[in-house]
C-alpha cells in the first residue's frame, strides 16, 4: 500500500466511552419525544442521530492560526422525519455560545459527544427547520486505537481537517453518520497569505483587514466524514480538464517537487476511471497535499479533493479518486459495509496495473490467496468486520478486492465491467449496502450468486472454494 493504509485507519478509542454511554433514544429534558440520539450503527453505536434529515450545512469558520482557535457558526437546514420535541447533534469539544431553531432561542444540553437541542416549539413531521449554532474554542483531535489521528489536526502552518469515521464532529455540529448526506457551503477566514481549502468549488475569495475569506460550495450530497477545511501556506494550481471539469490543486511548497508528476496525472486517471465507472459524479476535482501533519500518515478520499499528508504516488491517486465513485457518491448505509468503499478502490488499483502494463488482476489475487491460513488477511470476513477497530484492516481492503475478482470470474468480463459502470450510476449520490450490491449483481448476471458471496464476503478464514461456471 502506498500509505499505510491508503485511506482511513481504525476507529475511535478516545471517544469509545462517550459513544457507548447514552441510550439509543432520548429526551431533551421535559415531556415529549425526541429524535433518536444515534443512527443505530452496530459498529459505532453513538454516531449519528434520528428524527430528522439534513439537507444543507452552511458553515462560517474564522480560524486564528497562531492561537489555534476557531470562532464559528453552523446553520443546519433539515426536515423532520417524525414529530419531535427535540433532537441531537454530534459535536466533540468546543464551547456552545448560542443555539436557535428558526430564529428562536432553544434549550441545550451537552451529553458526551451529543448536543441535545430542545426548540421553543415542537416540530411536526415533514417540517423544514433551521438550526443555528454559534460556538468557539480550540478544536480537538481524536486518537484511534493504532495511535493515528483524525479530526481537526494542527499543522506547522495551519490545520488539516480529516474526518473518517467521526473526526468531522470536532469542528462542526451535525448528523455525523454516512447515512445522512447533505449539500455544503463553507466560508473560512484565515490570515492574509494563508489558503483555506474545502470541498466543491471556490465561489469567492476576498481580503479585508489583513484576513482572507474563502467561500466554497459543494452542491452534491456529501457525508460529514468527507468534509474538509484545510488551512496552510499552499501553492495553488487551478485548471480545467479537456472535458470542462474544474481542478483545484493545493500543495505545500515542501511537497511540490515530489507531487508534480503524480498530480499531473489526475486528468488521465479521471478519464480512465470515467470509462470504467461511468461519468464522474461531481462538479469539480483536485487534491490537497500537506506536509507531514502530526500523527497523520494516511491519505483520505475527501469529496472532490483527496487529502494527502505528503506527496502521493500515482497508485494512491488512482485509489483515492476511485473513491469519488465508491464511497463518496455511493456511500455505505452502515460502517460494516466499508468494503464497498475500500474493496472497489483497491480493485481499481489492480485494474490500473492490469491495463497499464503491470501485473494482471489474477496474479495479484493469486499472490494474496497464497498467504498462509494464519495470515491477518484471513482474520475476519470483509463483509462482517465485527468491530470498529477492524474497518480499515487488510481484509476490508484486500479481501474486499478479492470478492470483486471472484465476481468477475463468476459472471465474466462483459457482465462484470457492466456492473462496475452501472452500479455507481444507479446509486449515484445515494446510500447502499451489501444486500443492495448482491441483488444488483444477481439481476445483472441473471443468476444466483449467494454461494459466491457467502464464501468470499462472509466466509470465515481462507476460502477453500473455486467457482466453476
Amino acid at each position: 500500500m502506498p500509505f499505510p493504509p491508503p485511506c482511513v485507519r481504525r476507529a475511535l478509542p478516545a471517544l469509545a466511552a462517550a459513544l457507548l454511554s447514552v441510550s439509543c433514544t432520548g429526551d431533551a429534558g421535559g415531556g415529549g419525544p425526541t429524535g433518536a440520539d444515534t443512527a443505530g450503527d452496530p459498529l459505532f453505536p453513538r454516531l449519528g442521530n434520528g428524527g430528522y434529515d439534513v439537507g444543507h450545512y452552511r458553515l462560517r469558520l474564522d480560524y486564528d492560526v497562531k492561537r489555534r482557535r476557531l470562532d464559528a457558526t453552523a446553520v443546519i437546514t433539515a426536515r423532520a422525519t417524525e414529530a419531535i420535541r427535540g433532537f441531537s447533534l454530534d459535536l466533540a469539544g468546543l464551547t456552545i455560545r448560542r443555539v436557535t431553531v428558526d430564529g428562536k432561542e432553544a434549550e441545550v444540553q451537552r451529553k458526551g459527544s451529543k448536543l441535545i437541542v430542545r426548540p421553543a416549539a415542537p416540530l411536526g413531521k415533514g417540517a423544514t427547520f433551521r438550526t443555528t449554532v454559534d460556538y468557539d474554542g480550540r478544536p480537538r483531535t481524536l486518537t484511534d486505537p493504532d495511535g493515528s489521528t483524525e479530526g481537526w489536526v494542527p499543522t506547522d502552518d495551519g490545520a488539516m481537517a480529516v474526518g473518517e469515521p467521526a473526526g468531522s464532529m470536532t469542528w462542526f455540529p451535525g448528523n455525523h453518520h454516512p447515512s445522512d448526506k447533505a449539500a455544503y457551503d463553507i466560508r473560512i477566514t484565515v490570515p492574509e497569505g494563508w489558503t483555506a481549502v474545502a470541498n466543491g468549488e471556490l465561489r469567492d475569495e476576498r481580503s479585508r483587514g489583513g484576513r482572507t475569506t474563502f467561500a466554497w460550495h459543494s452542491g452534491e450530497p456529501m457525508a460529514g466524514y468527507l468534509a474538509t477545511a484545510t488551512i496552510g501556506k499552499f501553492e495553488v494550481a487551478r485548471s480545467t480538464t479537456k472535458g470542462g471539469l474544474p481542478l483545484y490543486v493545493a500543495v505545500d511548497p515542501r511537497e511540490a517537487g515530489r507531487s508534480r508528476k503524480p498530480l499531473s496525472r489526475i486528468e488521465e486517471i479521471l478519464d480512465w476511471e470515467s470509462r470504467l465507472f461511468g461519468p464522474y459524479p461531481f462538479s469539480s476535482s483536485g487534491a490537497i497535499v500537506d506536509h507531514e501533519p502530526e500523527d497523520v500518515d494516511y491519505a483520505l478520499e475527501v469529496q472532490t479533493k483527496p487529502v494527502y499528508p505528503e506527496a502521493p504516488d500515482h497508485t494512491t491517486v488512482v485509489h483515492e479518486l476511485a473513491h469519488q465513485w465508491f464511497g463518496n457518491s455511493v456511500t455505505p448505509k452502515r460502517w460494516r459495509d466499508m468494503w464497498l468503499n475500500e474493496g472497489f478502490a483497491t480493485y481499481a488499483e489492480w485494474l490500473w496495473r492490469e491495463q497499464h502494463g503491470g501485473d494482471p488482476a489474477q496474479k495479484t489475487f493469486d499472490s494474496l490467496y497464497a498467504r498462509d491460513e494464519d495470515d491477518p488477511l484471513w482474520e475476519f470476513p470483509p463483509g462482517d468486520p465485527g468491530s470498529a477497530k477492524n474497518i480499515s484492516d487488510d481484509p476490508v481492503y484486500e479481501r474486499g478486492a478479492m470478492v470483486l475478482h471472484q465476481l468477475r470470474i463468476a459472471v465474466g468480463d462483459k457482465t462484470f465491467f457492466r456492473i462496475l459502470k452501472e452500479w455507481p450510476t444507479t446509486y449515484r449520490h445515494r446510500n447502499a449496502d451489501a444486500r443492495d450490491f448482491i441483488a444488483f449483481c444477481e439481476k445483472a448476471a441473471d443468476e444466483d450468486l449467494s454461494e459466491l458471496f457467502d464464501t468470499w464476503l462472509y466466509g470465515e478464514g481462507r476460502p477453500e472454494w473455486e467457482y466453476e461456471p
